[in-house]
């Protein structure tokens, strides 16, 4: 099966001269169609650097992403622009309320995409923004109000149907879920389980909080200091953690062992530890 997203060997540098900086280490992530990949990593690991590539919004130094078979990070003018209006990447932005237009009702959020596209009336985007609407469980009372008018739930609803309008293979979701409260993250991650399963969508999952995985991520790559450094199923991950920063990480997060946290001794040796690793840029240590 071809992967919906194939990233191999991506170098990222950002700046000029002196003060140019490479972010991204030779990174490899595969989503398959149908597959949510959380992708795991602290403030500054490249995590966002990362999309923005997939995207291209930034230039690699070196190697290849490509989306459904077709290699992407090439593209340049008007193949680029091309390439993002045909919708087969789609980006959830972490804020909702910046990313959307306080402007524009909830409806003409929801049919922009297609309106860009050209060859639909307005009763075929009337009908387009009632569908998607509901398939994110989105009263449609709510079409004709503005994005300030919403809850934040509702908003990242909104974001989450925009994206999916255009009909996308992959999802890139930037911590979609961190500003909600916890019943609310719940049903948007539920909604993602949904999307995936009803439109066979892959799905790259960008967040700080392992926890927010359990569940719903078929596999986590964890990602330290723009390097990959571990990365397997969600249970493997969990149970299993080979790298002192995973490790770390899953320590945070003691439902996912259902036990007592650990002591402190133990969270502080794996700072050390990871501190050191990081002082010394040391290689990653993946799974097979």
């Amino acid at each position: 099966m071809t992967a919906m997203l194939d990233v191999s060997g991506l170098h990222v540098a950002l700046g000029h001269g002196r003060k140019r900086t490479e972010i991204l280490h030779g990174v490899d992530l595969t989503v398959a169609p149908g597959e949510i990949v959380g992708l795991i990593g602290e403030t500054g690991s490249g995590k966002t650097t990362l999309a923005r590539a997939v995207l291209g919004l930034v230039q690699a130094r070196s190697g290849t992403v490509a989306v459904d078979g077709r290699e992407i990070s090439g593209l340049r003018g008007g193949a680029l622009r091309a390439f993002r209006r045909g919708g087969a990447v789609q980006y959830v932005f972490q804020d909702p309320l910046r990313s959307l237009d306080p402007e524009r009702t909830v409806f003409d959020t929801l049919v922009e995409g297609l309106a860009v596209r050209g060859g639909h009336d307005r009763a075929e985007l009337r009908d387009a923004a009632r569908g998607v609407a509901r398939l994110v469980a989105l009263p449609l009372d709510l079409l004709p109000k503005h994005p300030g008018e919403l809850s934040g739930g509702q908003r990242q609803r909104v974001a989450i149907a925009r994206a999916i309008a255009v009909g996308p293979r992959l999802l890139i979701c930037d911590e979609p879920v961190s500003a909600l409260d916890a019943s609310t993250r719940i049903t948007i991650l539920e909604l993602l389980l949904r999307l995936r399963e009803s439109r066979d969508i892959g799905v790259l999952l960008i967040t700080h909080d392992l926890g927010s995985l359990g569940g719903v991520a078929d596999r986590v790559v964890v990602l330290y200091h723009g390097r990959v450094v571990e990365s397997g199923t969600t249970e493997q991950i969990f149970l299993a953690p080979r790298h002192p920063y995973t490790r770390l990480l899953v320590t945070s997060v003691p439902s996912i062992r259902d036990e007592e946290p650990p002591d402190p001794e133990l969270r502080r040796a794996l700072r050390d530890e990871v501190r050191g690793l990081a002082a010394t840029s040391a290689p990653a240590a993946t799974r097979p």
